[in-house]
């Protein structure tokens, strides 16, 4: 028979955690309930995004530049999340991880130099 007398600190814990959330997402509706600030009418349920009203379809296709972009983006936001840790610990992985990451820049410079080429950095 297995003692659970073992996983009250887990329960208790779980329990504080759900008490504590339900708090930080039910007191602020509760208290704008509560003060009055919760009046929705016309102007506020509209769709509004940039400053103006929306003008289209919502569910309108977006150009594939923007993904191309937004790709682009992440992966050289990630060649930095890379570069941190590598440029700490250079001394401890010195030639082959100096080694190991030219070549993970060549490549990215590469991907670069193709997506530039092929327009994708380009904007009309």
């Amino acid at each position: 028979m297995t003692d659970l007398s073992q996983y009250l600190p887990i329960l208790i814990f779980l329990v504080i955690a759900l008490l504590l959330s339900a708090v930080i997402v039910f007191l602020p509706m509760g208290v704008a309930h509560l003060t009055g600030t919760h009046q929705p009418n016309a102007d506020k349920n509209s769709e509004y995004e940039c400053g103006f009203p929306a003008f289209e379809d919502p569910r309108s296709q977006f150009d594939v530049r923007f993904y191309l972009v937004a790709i682009l983006f992440i992966v050289f936001d990630l060649e930095a999340a890379f570069l941190f840790p590598w440029a700490v610990s250079l001394d401890m992985t010195g030639w082959a991880g100096w080694t190991t990451m030219m070549v993970f820049l060549g490549e990215l410079a590469i991907g670069l130099a193709y997506a530039w080429k092929k327009g994708a950095l380009d904007w009309e």
